[in-house]
């Protein structure tokens, strides 16, 4: 697929990327023909010609249903090779051990997994009293923990709505609370910039967390502080969740370096 185009142009190269972009963002349910040519202010037959060679190479799909188009299998499958070379813990570990140590309490890692956040890394700071309400490599579903109700909380509205549609009903189970305390709560964690999960997952813990975006800005994953709710009055909150969205700027920045080639 040659780029071309005169100089300071974007070429197909370019185009095909923004067009992925695009889908990445997305999700499962895609976009139209007309909503890619509009938000690439590119003319319909050339958004149909770079998707038709997209989806020929297998990065594109294109839904029976609607006619939509989404991420095609190979878009999946690079993703997959990738995954290896980009260990997200990699690029927290040092951050959160920093973090750890400035506020006294265990930090947490979650990484998303489809519907489910994994707990990927547990930093526990110097505090006498230690809360570990996380194994490594434990799942949740998002909106549970306060991880979760981070990425969940973030991720595009239609996206969002698949999750509670799909699985609200066990969320609302495990976690004993109703949809619209859950809605309630990923409202709140919009209006604030970080989630709050007070006395839900474990009696007497406070926890609170902030999203990790990728350079597309999507959540994919979240750091949090878990403490005994002594610990997590308003204004240490206030402050937790302002060192916690430093270490997240930290690693998407790590992020974007090695994404790069920094």
């Amino acid at each position: 697929m040659a780029s071309g185009g005169t100089p300071g142009e974007p070429g197909t190269i370019e185009r095909a990327v923004q067009l992925l972009k695009l889908l990445a963002t997305a999700g499962k349910r895609g976009r139209a023909l007309t909503q890619l040519a509009e938000a690439t202010a590119l003319p319909h037959s050339t958004v149909h010609r770079l998707l038709r060679r997209l989806i020929r190479e297998r990065l594109v799909t294109q839904k029976e249903s609607d006619k939509w188009y989404a991420l095609g299998p190979l878009a999946f499958e690079l993703g997959l090779a990738a995954t290896a070379s980009y260990d997200l813990r990699e690029h927290c570990r040092a951050s959160l051990d920093r973090l750890a140590e400035e506020v006294g309490d265990t930090i947490y890692l979650s990484v998303r997994s489809g519907s489910e956040a994994v707990c990927e890394a547990r930093h526990e700071g110097p505090s006498p009293i230690r809360v570990n309400t996380l194994s490594i490599g434990s799942r949740r579903p998002l909106g549970l923990g306060a991880g979760g109700l981070a990425i969940l909380s973030y991720l595009p509205d239609a996206e969002r709505e698949d999750i509670i549609a799909t699985d609200g009903q066990r969320i609302c189970e495990e976690g004993r609370f109703s949809e619209q305390d859950l809605r309630a709560a990923i409202e709140a964690c919009r209006r604030l910039g970080h989630s709050l999960i007070r006395n839900r997952v474990t009696r007497g813990v406070t926890a609170a967390g902030v999203p990790i975006r990728d350079t597309l800005g999507r959540p994919i994953a979240a750091i949090s502080v878990a403490a005994i709710d002594d610990r997590m009055r308003e204004d240490r909150v206030a402050m937790l969740a302002r060192k916690l969205h430093e270490h997240a700027r930290e690693i998407e920045a790590s992020l974007r370096g090695r994404a790069g080639g920094n």
